[in-house]
């Protein structure tokens, strides 16, 4: 694994909780990558979105997620299972609570 390696050979120690903190920023720092180039800065003039950096971003985005995953104990099982499960609250959520049904369905 490329954490691993890169822990190795830059002799990097932390411990749970400051990975996780460290993962988050990580995730953070990518996703502004991945916005900045999608045009969203309304004061400057847009450039023609590179959709091969756009993906290659959302790579980044995805390694420090699947990062971060691993090192709070969650393998892709456990990882599925709980998306699913999560996803079905969110859709009750939108079908049965007020302030997130849509007001017109």
């Amino acid at each position: 694994m490329l954490d691993g390696d890169i822990c190795g050979k830059r002799n990097v120690e932390k411990t749970r909780e400051e990975w996780v903190k460290a993962e988050l920023l990580a995730l953070f720092s990518e996703l502004n990558e991945v916005l900045s180039e999608v045009n969203f800065k309304w004061w400057k003039n847009p450039k023609e979105v590179n959709w091969d950096n756009v993906k290659d971003e959302i790579i980044d985005v995805l390694h420090f997620l699947v990062s971060l995953s691993l090192k709070t104990g969650m393998d892709e099982s456990e990882f599925f299972a709980r998306y699913e499960k999560k996803n079905e609250v969110n859709f009750a959520r939108q079908r049965d609570i007020e302030g997130y049904k849509p007001e017109k369905l």
